[in-house]
């Protein structure tokens, strides 16, 4: 574990004139015991008011390290998004950073003022009207009277709060002092900016509004330290990412190689790859038609454990038939994990005006997918097979499946097949007939 350094030791360093942010070899612990947190506490300041210091780097009983060893830099104008599972430490790392919690080992140097989005509107004093909880966040972030007077209106008319600017906090919706709080920390215009998953304030043009101002702080440098679990927006906004796991520092670097990474750990190992030989529990009390198993298949024909984003792919099920049967629909529908369960594909084959028609004996049905759209992650596939629409055959729920990527897959939904083209405008390409002729 990294010792702790001083500020006064690092200010002997040399110090690349562009980092705004440095963090170095943060560690944090927490105890899961209340009474032993506070007893630790106490044990803590009394051993530092008598210049006994303990070892930070041991963990005591029911301690756990919340960040172990992070370390990274942010430059000046620079967007880096901050990723990992619930509990991995990132809000922890927001707040050490705004200077609200002290690392146990390592040290966060800052330079310029940092406004955190971390929690909306926590900090008001509910008794205090909106006006003075204005002028008491903003002198805390860094700014004169004067200046707050000057940005005063402007805080107000963002946070469509005028009405109710001289009543107390405690009687605002959560909604408008998360609003208060939003444009408090924006208007006092840091160098950088902690923004913790705050951005779903508000209904969707108020949250425009937010993002346009976000805008407009990047373009004049501002410096931002993104959390988010929506991968889309961190893509979107961040040039790099950092992914956290369990406390630990799992990688830095471009965004789209981290949040590859992010998402792999994330899905891929949410169930054990199915394989061919995977047990099928079939539902069915009806001999006539029965479920046998459930793979897939590539363009080569062979049975494949993952099928792959954007590649040709069968989805295959073999059936046990007892008789003829004419006029069978299949239904297969996939719900997304990642999505919480929520159907994100459904294919039927009588709504596809294609009725199947089997004979007695083991068979095996295909559903030919040219580009599989799935994106990368784990899947839970229900299949159901009728009679004329109606009648049950039989059916197979439950049965998980992983997608693995290997195109860019990270911004988009599904995968989509496309190509590029540019081409000269029709008034262009008829003026050039002209000029032939």
């Amino acid at each position: 574990m990294t010792d702790h350094i001083t500020k006064e030791k690092l200010s002997t360093n040399s110090q690349d004139k562009d980092i705004v942010l440095s963090v170095k070899g943060v560690s944090k612990k927490f105890c899961r015991s209340l009474k032993r947190s506070l007893f630790y506490g106490v044990q803590d300041i009394a051993g530092e008011l008598l210049g006994i210091r303990g070892e930070k780097n041991e963990l005591r009983h029911k301690e756990f390290w919340a960040l172990s060893d992070v370390s990274f830099d942010l430059r000046r104008g620079e967007t880096i998004g901050l990723v990992g599972k619930n509990g991995s430490g990132k809000t922890t790392l927001l707040r050490i950073i705004a200077g609200l919690i002290k690392p146990d080992a390592g040290y966060v140097d800052v330079y310029g003022i940092v406004a955190p989005l971390i929690a909306l509107g926590a900090g008001f004093n509910p008794i205090l009207t909106g006006k003075e909880n204005i002028y008491a966040n903003m002198s805390i972030l860094g700014l004169s009277k004067k200046e707050i007077d000057e940005r005063f209106d402007e805080v107000i008319d963002f946070a469509e709060i005028e009405d109710a600017i001289d009543a107390p906090v405690q009687t605002y919706s959560s909604g408008m002092a998360a609003r208060l709080g939003f444009a408090s920390a924006i208007y006092t215009e840091p160098e950088i900016l902690l923004v913790d998953e705050v951005l779903a304030v508000g209904d969707s043009k108020f949250r425009g509004k937010c993002f346009q101002k976000l805008h407009d702080l990047r373009q004049k440098g501002t410096t931002f330290l993104l959390v988010s679990h929506d991968s889309h927006t961190v893509l979107t906004v961040c040039e790099r990412a950092v992914y956290l796991q369990k406390g630990e520092l799992i990688e830095v670097g471009d965004t789209q190689s981290v949040i590859t990474h992010y998402e792999k750990d994330l899905f891929l190992n949410v169930t054990e790859s199915p394989s061919k030989n995977h047990p099928i529990k079939s539902i069915n009390t009806n001999q006539q038609f029965a479920i046998t198993s459930i793979f897939f298949r590539n363009e080569d024909d062979e049975i494949i454990d993952v099928p792959t984003t954007g590649e040709p792919t069968y989805l295959c099920v073999t059936c046990q038939v007892k008789e003829t049967l004419t006029n069978v629909g299949l239904t297969f529908s996939i719900k997304g994990m990642a999505e919480g369960g929520d159907q994100v594909l459904l294919m039927n084959s009588l709504h596809d005006e294609r009725s199947l028609s089997f004979s007695s004996g083991k068979q095996e049905v295909r559903l030919e997918m040219p580009y599989l759209g799935l994106k990368l992650g784990a899947y839970v596939l229900d299949v159901y097979a009728k009679r004329d629409g109606l009648y049950h055959l039989d059916s197979v729920e439950d049965y998980r499946f992983q997608v693995k990527a290997t195109k860019s897959m990270n911004r988009c939904l599904f995968y989509q097949p496309r190509s590029w083209k540019v081409l000269q405008s029709y008034q262009d390409l008829k003026l050039n007939d002209e000029k032939t002729e």
